[in-house]
């Protein structure tokens, strides 16, 4: 199938993608802040470059988009055009994503992974309910949690 727009167009339109404070991401630090929590943004020296660290709870909250990291739900689906590319392009986030999710755990870090679709799209959920899961699970002291959206499960 052939792209729709030029390869500049699509370079430009590709190029103008966020990886850091990105619409989802800020809605999650703001529910964070209005529940009375102080955070830390993008760590740089922590593996992953974590989007929220909250270092008097120990944890860390990664926002991922979906697409990006390949997330089963509807959201997500491989493009028509250039599969390959695509398909090792996605699998190594997957995979750099385990491997960091794994040197911080070792390491003594909790970790919450709030998906994109739990924010937007239909299956999006209500903000504070969001929040109050994310509140929650930074005053247990369970060290995962997984934040899907309205009618999939949610894994701690």
């Amino acid at each position: 199938m052939v792209d729709i727009v030029s390869r500049e167009t699509r370079s430009r339109m590709m190029s103008g993608i966020r990886g850091a404070n990105t619409k989802p991401e800020i809605l999650v630090r703001k529910l964070l802040f209005a529940r009375g929590f102080r955070y830390r943004l993008h760590a740089k020296h922590l593996p992953g470059k974590p989007d929220i660290v909250l270092p008097r709870w120990r944890a860390m909250v990664f926002v991922h988009g979906c697409f990006w990291h390949r997330h089963d739900c509807h959201l997500f689906r491989l493009p028509a055009t250039r599969r390959d590319f695509w398909k090792e392009k996605i699998g190594g986030n997957v995979a750099r994503d385990a491997r960091h999710h794994t040197a911080l755990l070792g390491d003594g870090w909790r970790i919450a992974t709030v998906w994109e679709c739990a924010l937007k799209g239909r299956t999006r959920r209500a903000p504070d309910a969001v929040g109050d899961e994310l509140a929650g699970w930074l005053r247990a002291d369970s060290p995962e949690l997984e934040v899907r959206g309205a009618g999939e499960e949610t894994e701690a």
